[in-house]
């Protein structure tokens, strides 16, 4: 198959998902469990993706100025500073952690 055969293969397949979304009974989705799996899914997701774009370099594993970035993001989090606030400091700790000389 080319490339904008499997690129259109996959456009179906995320329509036909979305579309088969809508046939789901809403009293299924009012379920606590099913809204207890959704939360839970959505968390797990943010989790994985952070932790990729922080920890990883291509297809290696590296501690740069990103991790730093992120632990004074946790930081910032867990004081319960306003999201700018997080947004700032995290971007300034990278830019201090760069200056520094990590890559």
């Amino acid at each position: 198959m080319t490339l904008w055969a499997w690129i259109l293969l996959a456009s179906a397949v995320a329509f036909a998902t979305k579309a088969a979304g809508y046939l789901v009974p809403a009293a299924w989705l009012e379920r606590p469990r099913a809204l207890r799996a959704a939360a839970t899914l959505t968390i797990g997701l943010l989790a994985a993706l952070v932790t990729v774009n922080a920890f990883a370099h291509g297809t290696t594993l590296v501690l740069d100025a990103r991790a730093g970035a992120l632990l004074v993001a946790a930081l910032a989090l867990w004081r319960r500073l306003p999201f700018l606030a997080v947004v700032v400091l995290g971007a300034a700790a990278a830019a201090l952690l760069r200056l520094a000389g990590l890559p």
